[in-house]
């Protein structure tokens, strides 16, 4: 059966050396509603976090262990990260790894469960009702063993298991881990008055206090950083590296250069955050160690992604792929106050504190979602052109992928973002609610020209864009 593919995408057909070419379109792929709905809620998401970050921009000039910074922390994290994240996975998972999605039907559900567990949860950390807190948390965590048993049996099908999908798994574990960690610090902060352990939920609630009995024991900004490295690195970090082994070169036109350097960062990942994560709970003057571990499993992820670059066919490097391998830059600011805030004679006063919130806040909105918006780039177009235009080629004359954005917009979003994280940070730093406002107000911006340019794709849905094929203008090739 003869299949069409855009000439931009052929690679050169005698490569000196094999370079990753990407799997064929919708071989294995789920329908492309799928990833597109959890990526609408995730951008609508990180649009509302940025707004409430410019009116109370109080959230990050004061230290963080307060309900309104817990409600905005988890509204980027639930609502934005994992949100686009999980409809990336769904997408890259099967495509990457040649292989098919367990269960659509599954991932329906656990959408709903998604978005009700973390709308609901921001709303009552809002108003700290930490019981409800628990209700939704568990209406979440359904939503993520259903998300966590879909792509666990989607991983038992695949051909060939390589370091991509080392850190997949990887990731989904130290996921699991989070939530069950997030559950237990609700359950610690609940009263469970006027309810009998006599009652039908009685052994629900016995369990739930001898859950909040041992959490108790440890301290509680401790247990709070430990949760948040579980998700923060564990899961977004590793998911950054690994699939990152996957796309960077295929959309560079290049490979990796050492498959033993590759699975040594994934090691060192996995081995720095086990041990930062009891260090950080125990307050243990081994942390430093162990951030060590995970800074040198960076370092290692660093050099095979340079040498991937340099090895690179396709020298150009579009805004995506500038979006994405910045956020990877920011990484060494990121891992230099790791180690800093690791330091256990580091004593706790205003200072200190403020650089735990641009430590996080870097992390979170400087490296992971900066990565996301770039790969977002590279998802979005073509899962809209695939939606489409797929059925179209050959019939007609159909735009490229860079035809659906604006690439204008692409470079003031990139641009306005970097000046907004780096006014931001200084305001952070220096609790001034003035230099916050004015960054996030920048990150905002940069936030809408992204969603401008996510609409502008999706019109072409209701409008598509075609003209009639001629011999001249026809840019497809047909390859049988």
């Amino acid at each position: 059966m003869a299949v069409s593919l855009p000439i931009s995408a052929v690679a050169d057909p005698s490569p000196a050396r094999p370079v990753a070419a990407a799997p064929a379109p919708g071989a294995n792929a789920p329908s492309v509603t799928l990833p597109l709905a959890f990526v609408l809620v995730g951008l609508a998401a990180l649009l509302a976090g940025m707004g409430w970050l410019v009116v109370r921009p109080g959230i990050l000039a004061a230290y963080h262990y307060n309900q309104y910074v817990i409600a905005a922390t988890h509204l980027f994290v639930l609502g934005w990260i994992c949100s686009v994240v999980m409809g990336a996975m769904y997408q890259l998972v099967p495509v990457a790894l040649e292989t098919k999605l367990y269960s659509q039907r599954l991932a329906r559900w656990q959408f709903a469960f998604h978005v009700a567990g973390f709308t609901g949860m921001v709303w009552m950390f809002r108003k700290w009702n930490m019981e409800e807190v628990a209700h939704f948390g568990s209406a979440f965590a359904f939503g993520v063993v259903l998300f966590v048993y879909n792509l666990a049996r989607t991983l038992r099908r695949v051909p060939r298991w390589n370091v991509t999908a080392a850190a997949v798994a990887s990731a989904l574990a130290w996921l699991s881990l989070a939530i069950i960690a997030g559950l237990s610090l609700a359950a610690a902060k609940c009263t469970y008055d006027g309810v009998s352990e006599s009652s039908a939920v009685g052994p629900i609630l016995h369990v739930f206090k001898s859950v909040a009995g041992f959490v108790a024991r440890f301290d509680a900004i401790s247990a709070m950083h430990a949760h948040a490295h579980l998700g923060g690195v564990g899961c977004f970090t590793m998911l950054i590296v690994g699939v990152s082994y996957k796309l960077i070169p295929m959309f560079t036109l290049s490979e990796v250069q050492s498959h033993r350097r590759a699975a040594w960062s994934v090691a060192l990942l996995n081995l720095g955050l086990a041990g930062s994560f009891v260090t950080i709970l125990l307050r243990s003057r081994w942390k430093p160690a162990f951030a060590l571990v995970i800074v040198a499993a960076l370092a290692v992820y660093g050099w095979e992604i340079v040498a991937i670059l340099r090895a690179r066919k396709r020298r150009a490097l579009d805004w995506g792929i500038k979006y994405f391998l910045t956020a990877v830059a920011m990484l060494l600011p990121v891992s230099a106050l790791a180690i800093v805030l690791s330091w256990p004679r580091l004593p706790l006063n205003a200072f200190t504190g403020q650089l735990e919130n641009a430590y996080g806040f870097l992390g979170l909105l400087g490296v992971v979602t900066f990565a996301i918006m770039g790969m977002l780039y590279k998802i979005v177009p073509f899962l809209v052109w695939f939606g489409c235009y797929s059925r179209q080629i050959g019939r007609v004359r159909v735009p490229a992928l860079a035809d659906l954005y604006s690439a204008r917009l692409q470079a003031a979003g990139y641009w306005a973002f970097l000046a907004g994280l780096a006014v931001a940070c200084a305001g952070i730093v220096t609790s001034s609610e003035a230099g916050v406002r004015w960054g996030c107000g920048l990150l905002a911006l940069s936030t809408l020209t992204l969603a401008v340019n996510v609409g502008s794709m999706l019109s072409h849905f209701s409008r598509p864009r075609l003209k009639p094929l001629t011999f001249q203008s026809s840019t497809v090739l047909k390859t049988a």
